[in-house]
Parts: structure tokens; sequence; C-alpha cells
């Protein structure tokens, strides 16, 4: 039987100049600007970061699915996410998949949201990634923190590194950085884009060695 490649992995994120991701508010519009630029079959993220936006997913507009938009894939290990009818029905992703391990505490069974299950205390970040490949997904965004982006560096299974630089720098307002736990960058870093983007902002792109 083929084996389906292991889609394309963008880790995409929002930093200040001492590589934090909290601790200043970024430029949404920018952000978002140059994440449609990837043409992602799938957003995955982990639970802090959606955790963080639940109270305006509570009463955001729901118009439904965006038909053609990518899937959003919420790695959840311990089970922490609630909305998720409003992530499906919230009007960005086509559809919402949870993923846990074998660890996860027990969900409700009425939460309307499909599961996939690997690992067993976390989540198989690289089981995951094969079985959305097939799936069919070729492109895949990280819109997330430090702790699943380095967890996946730390795993090889980062392709590209897209950093929004901000001209602030945090100290200790910013206690998470991008990379999370990861030792350092990966080997054999290829520049793809160094632009300014704005009056202020830097777009910096580089291809792994992966």
């Amino acid at each position: 039987m083929t084996t389906a490649p292991r889609p394309y992995v963008t880790a995409h994120a929002a930093v200040s100049l001492d590589g934090a991701t909290t601790g200043f508010e970024p430029d949404r519009a920018r952000f978002h600007e140059l994440a449609a630029t990837f043409g992602e079959d799938v957003t995955l993220t982990g639970a802090d970061t959606i955790l963080a936006q639940e109270p305006a997913l509570a009463d955001a507009p729901r118009p439904g699915p965006a038909p053609g938009g990518p899937l959003l894939a919420v790695v959840d290990g311990r089970a922490r996410v609630r909305q998720w009818r409003a992530l499906h029905e919230v009007g960005h992703w086509s559809d919402v998949l949870a993923l846990h391990c074998a660890g996860t505490p027990a969900r409700a069974p009425d939460r309307g949201v499909e599961e996939l299950v690997t690992g067993d205390d976390g989540v198989d970040l690289a089981a995951v990634l094969a079985e959305l490949g097939r799936r069919g997904a070729r492109r895949v965004r990280v819109d997330s923190g430090g702790a699943l982006t380095g967890a996946l560096l730390r795993a090889g299974l980062v392709d590209e590194i897209s950093l929004l630089v901000h001209p602030v720098w945090c100290g200790d307002r910013g206690d998470r950085r991008w990379y999370g736990e990861a030792t350092g960058p990966p080997a054999g870093l290829t520049l793809v884009a160094n632009r300014s983007v704005g009056d202020e902002l830097v777009w910096l792109y580089y291809r792994t060695g992966v």
C-alpha cells in the first residue's frame, strides 16, 4: 500500500524582537494577510490558543462552516476546549477536528466534533500529520503559541518558519517564545523572504532542512 506524503508544514507567528508571542498587541490584519498566502488545507492549533479565544467565541456570529475553507485541527490532549460548536460555525473553517490521545479525559458524547486519537500520554503529532496526509491534506499552517510549535520543531516536523516581527521588546512581559522549548533552530535554514510589511514590521520567511 502506498503511503501518502506528510503535509508541508509552515509555522507562522507574530513575534516581538525578542521572540515573544505575548506582551504586545500584534498587527492582526497584516498577520492574517500573510497567512492567506499559504493556502493551507489544515490550520493546526493548540488548546491554549483556542482557550484564549473562547470568551469571544461564545458570543461571536455563527454563519456556519466556510465552504472550501481549511480544516481546523486542535491539539487538546487534556480535553480543555469547550466551544467546539462555535468553532465549527464561526465561519472561518470548513470543519473541525479534535486531536486527543489515549490518556485524554472522558469527553461528552454530544460535543458534535470528530475526534482523532493518537499517542498514549500525549498527542502523537507525527501520526496526526500522517493521517491528515492520508485524508488528502497537502499544506498545514501552524497557528499557535510556542508549546505546539516547539514540539513540532523538536520532532523535525516543520518545513517552513514564517515570522512577522514587531518593533517591540517584551522582556518580562512576554512569557512565551514562538519556538517553545525547542533548544535551537532547525539545521539548514534557507531564507525565502525578508521584506518590510507596512511601515514598521518585517517578515522573515525561512525553509528548514527537513
